[in-house]
């Protein structure tokens, strides 16, 4: 068995994880992005409006999703509709239109669309004349004269929507029918809907309470094969998920939840957790040709005796997918796995143990990247016995460099006697050529799961660093095309993104550094091509380093640094030469007990 192949081909592996990770993610990656923005720059203008709409029908039984007849922008669309209740908190802003007592407009306060702190902030729920319509409903099936989206509810309680300062709404159908609703909203993003119906009429009612989430047009930027977009939920104790593209699916639980959920944000429905549900995805066709999807759950029937009222409490959850505060729902509100509206993917055993790491770091020390940089210590000294013992394998290998050049040379005609005696010297040195694949086996499951938790968890979007470092999830800004920002242009606002890694920033070269130096501690392939394409592995992987996120060349570069440092100190002591340069033009650095 040729071990210089085996080197090689782990090498070519882990090139080829690599290579595939930019094509299938971080060049789609940058590509929805710019998608993304641009879709932003058309909502700030009115746009024409398409042909007239009519509902289409959801569960059965329960309201469907509509569209208006128009497209306009957000402003304008806030003005049509008729009379709308303020909402106003710490965290978030927005009103809900009482024409259908619909909360269909709703911005985070505390992020925006870039790293400019006076950019628009993220809205989130939008009314149905915008380009993404996005809202919840609530409500009462089953019976004659039901309010439905178009009742006009009277504000009889409150005024501005705030935490601590609920407000009433109430219709009356004028046919014995009262139905009175109490909206109350924390400091961060729940919502609580305690909806009645006191019954007037002789007879018995028979209803059932429902809610759901809505939207229509998928944003830019779904489809990810890593990162979950769609109907999320939880049913039975178990993740309910499902891609917009999935068939209409329904479910039974006793507890749960249902919604819709980006990248970062998510807006979710939440039954009365003691009591069983019947929840569906459903994904439609408005008349104008719109794609149209529907989060709902339908409760137990409720029998309303005459001169009796009933009352039902939703909950409805719409912001970001901040985890410490979807732990804390989960914990205070009995609400089961609501933290896995975060997509920690399948490596989530080393996923969420990582970002856990680098929240207490990012607690501890004031700043995600010094987080980055504490985690991988955390992970090197996880890794130390592994990474030592193959340390002292290659030094143990370098060592061997001249007995080794002497057997090529005695047997450069001759192949196989040759590996012979290459595999007769190891068993004689107890050396194991194949033993400095590990470290850079062992980088590939960490590579995956870090790219994950800066790729979907919130706390990373927008996180700064030092000097010119703004978003650790993103790329590194800087550019060697305009020489770091001495020239006065962008270069990334006219390269493609599938050709963005000629556009190198100064992490992934400060990173290509540290690999260069990496590896001209290893100890060289004996066969020549072997020995350049190894020698031109730092090269490589710094343009491909060059469009992944600015936090992860970071951690990378860092861990280098580590590697290096652990790895010249113990094959100083195992007696190897050391050099960083050609031995023609630096003289080697001699181990202490030469």
């Amino acid at each position: 068995m040729n071990n210089n192949k085996n080197v090689l081909l782990a090498i070519a592996l882990s090139a080829a994880v690599l290579f595939l990770w930019q094509y299938f993610v971080a060049t789609p990656s940058m590509q929805a992005e710019q998608a993304r923005q641009t879709e932003l720059a058309k909502q700030v203008k009115p746009k024409p409006a398409p042909a007239g709409t009519t509902t289409n029908a959801a569960a059965p039984g329960l309201p469907g999703v509509s569209t208006g007849a128009t497209r306009m922008a957000l402003p304008a669309a806030l003005k049509v509709g008729g009379a709308r209740v303020d909402i106003d908190t710490p965290m978030v802003d927005g009103s809900i239109l009482l024409k259908g007592a619909r909360i269909d407009h709703l911005r985070l306060k505390k992020y925006h669309d870039t790293v400019d702190p006076k950019s628009p902030e993220i809205v989130l729920l939008a009314p149905k004349s915008t380009d993404y319509p996005y809202y919840a409903e609530f409500g009462w099936v089953g019976g004659n004269d039901m309010p439905g989206e178009n009742s006009n509810w009277v504000q009889t309680g409150g005024k501005v929507l705030s935490p601590g300062n609920p407000v009433t709404l109430s219709w009356d159908n004028g046919k014995g029918l009262t139905f009175t609703r109490v909206i109350s909203i924390d400091d961060k993003y729940m919502f609580s809907i305690a909806d009645s119906v006191a019954n007037k009429t002789g007879a018995a009612v028979n209803l059932y309470p429902y809610g759901y989430v809505a939207r229509q047009n998928r944003p830019a930027g779904v489809d990810f094969f890593i990162l979950h977009e769609g109907f999320v939920g939880v049913a039975n104790g178990a993740q309910q998920n499902a891609k917009y593209t999935a068939p209409a699916q329904t479910f039974s639980s006793t507890g749960g939840w249902v919604g819709i959920t980006d990248k970062y944000w998510m807006a979710a429905v939440i039954p009365p957790q003691g009591e069983n549900f019947n929840g569906q995805y459903l994904g439609t066709k408005t008349a104008s040709g719109a794609d149209a999807y529907q989060a709902n759950y339908r409760l137990n029937q409720r029998v309303i005796a005459p001169g009796s009222s009933v009352t039902v409490t939703h909950r409805m959850f719409a912001g970001a997918k901040v985890v410490d505060i979807l732990q804390h729902y989960q914990d205070t509100q009995n609400i089961p796995k609501f933290d896995y509206a975060v997509d920690w993917g399948w490596f989530w055993f080393l996923t969420r143990p990582f970002f856990m790491m680098l929240d207490f770091f990012n607690k501890l020390l004031g700043n995600f990247g010094l987080a980055i940089l504490a985690l991988t210590v955390v992970v090197k000294i996880l890794f130390f016995p592994l990474a030592s013992a193959s340390y002292r394998a290659m030094g143990k290998m370098k060592k061997l460099q001249p007995q080794m050049e002497e057997i090529k040379k005695s047997h450069k005609d001759d192949p196989q006697k040759m590996q012979q005696a290459m595999m007769d010297l190891y068993r004689k040195e107890k050396a194991n050529p194949i033993s400095g694949c590990l470290p850079i086996l062992l980088t590939i499951p960490v590579f995956f799961a870090l790219y994950k938790v800066l790729f979907v968890t919130i706390e990373m979007r927008h996180a700064p660093f030092y000097g010119w470092v703004r978003d650790l999830s993103a790329q590194d800004p800087t550019s060697i095309l305009n020489l770091f920002g001495l020239l006065p242009y962008n270069p990334h606002a006219y390269i493609p993104a599938v050709i963005s890694f000629v556009s190198i920033g100064a992490w992934p070269i400060i990173y290509g550094v540290t690999q260069w130096m990496q590896t001209k501690l290893n100890p060289p392939p004996p066969d020549p091509i072997q020995a350049r394409m190894f020698a031109l592995m730092p090269v490589i992987f710094t343009f491909m380093f060059a469009t992944f996120p600015v936090g992860l060349v970071i951690y990378y570069a860092w861990n280098n640094l580590l590697s290096v440092a652990q790895q010249w100190y113990i094959m100083k002591r195992e007696g190897a030469d050391v050099s960083f340069f050609d031995k023609k033009k630096t003289p080697k650095i001699k181990a202490a007990n030469d």
